[in-house]
């Protein structure tokens, strides 16, 4: 069996690093790797030689019985892949409904590694956590890069300066990430979420827990965001906007599996904001927690400056290329027996991330 990697057209991250090949022990595979596919990551063809055969993206693709990716291959280059390849990547399959149908057609299959399910047998397959724990933490960093100011305390012979105030809205992976780094940074951190049980995880990085009553918690929504009655949402949009109105940053965090993400930062909030606060709108790719946002663009409102980043993670892809390739690796090990791709769909992982009809 072969299993091809490839470059990213536009991620500076690679799905599989050289330290993960070195401990695939599984007899009868082997891998292709394309020429440069980590170099941004810090891993370059020399590394990966010593695990595989580093060659041309198209005798790749015509010769591989796995092609795994962080991103789906362009469209323009599917017909190009061997029928019966199974394509392994991060499809985001109920906003992709045409680009599943186009793999279906083409006589491909396709196993989407964002619909792994979030529970603890899954763990170290989870790359939505891997990920958004990076994303978390760059969230951050990007926040005190853009902000006019210190995040900690500054007393000077010049003069003091007060610490900034950090909000953080969603305190799954990427939210409890943040008000961790946002502490380190010095910043005072306040956090809210609809989940109940984020309250004790808030308050043990010792930030303050906004809580709003009410709330409809579900502990099977996998660390994904849960649709809120409108009567919650507006007592909570009344709430967060008391909250950011004295903030230097709010980072948004809150994502729904397979929907629109809620809006939490309304433009009512955002021009109530402090000319000069920053907003990290993790969730821009999927609609936005704030209403102004963009996916990728950097929207300026009334002196706020709302930053749509969707993909940090490739900002750091060296490290978010480790946990990747580890998470990919534990997933492969799930669906290879003696060589041999084995798609049983009685075992639930599989099932979930299996994307195109019939696939055994």
């Amino acid at each position: 069996m072969i299993i091809g990697i490839l470059k990213e057209p536009n991620d500076k991250r690679v799905s599989l690093v050289p330290s993960t090949l070195k401990k695939f022990k599984v007899e009868g595979v082997e891998f292709r790797i394309q020429k440069g596919a980590g170099v941004q990551a810090s891993y370059v063809d020399a590394k990966y030689e010593k695990y595989g055969k580093v060659t041309d993206r198209e005798e790749i693709m015509k010769h591989a019985d796995i092609l795994v990716t962080i991103n789906p291959i362009p469209v323009n280059e599917l017909p190009r892949i061997k029928k019966g390849t199974l394509l392994v990547a991060v499809f985001s399959p109920f906003q992709n409904q045409e680009l599943i149908a186009r793999i279906e057609k083409l006589g491909l299959k396709a196993a989407s590694l964002d619909m792994i399910p979030r529970t603890t047998i899954a763990q170290t397959m989870d790359i939505l956590s891997s990920m958004a724990s990076i994303a978390g933490y760059r969230a951050v960093l990007l926040a005190a890069t853009e902000l006019p100011g210190f995040f900690p305390m500054m007393i000077t012979a010049a003069g003091s300066i007060k610490p900034c105030k950090v909000l953080v809205l969603g305190a799954g992976v990427a939210g409890l990430q943040a008000i961790a780094t946002a502490r380190r940074l010095g910043a005072i951190v306040e956090a809210s979420d609809v989940r109940a049980a984020a309250k004790e995880e808030v308050e043990s990085l010792g930030a303050k827990f906004v809580e709003v009553p009410g709330a409809i918690d579900k502990r099977d929504a996998g660390g994904y965001a849960v649709e809120q009655t409108a009567e919650f949402m507006a007592r909570q949009q009344e709430e967060v906007q008391k909250r950011a109105a004295s903030s230097d940053v709010v980072i948004t965090t809150a994502q729904i599996l397979g929907k629109k993400a809620p809006v939490l930062l309304t433009a009512e909030t955002v021009s109530k904001m402090k000319p000069g606060s920053i907003v990290i709108d993790l969730a821009a790719s999927s609609g936005g927690n704030c209403e102004l946002s963009k996916a990728d663009t950097t929207v300026i409102h009334n002196g706020v400056k709302i930053i749509g980043h969707s993909n940090l993670p490739s900002e750091m892809p060296r490290d978010a290329s480790f946990f990747f390739s580890n998470n990919v690796a534990n997933y492969l090990k799930l669906i290879i027996k003696d060589g041999n791709l084995d798609l049983d769909r009685k075992n639930e992982i599989i099932d979930k991330t299996l994307i195109t009809k019939n696939q055994t």
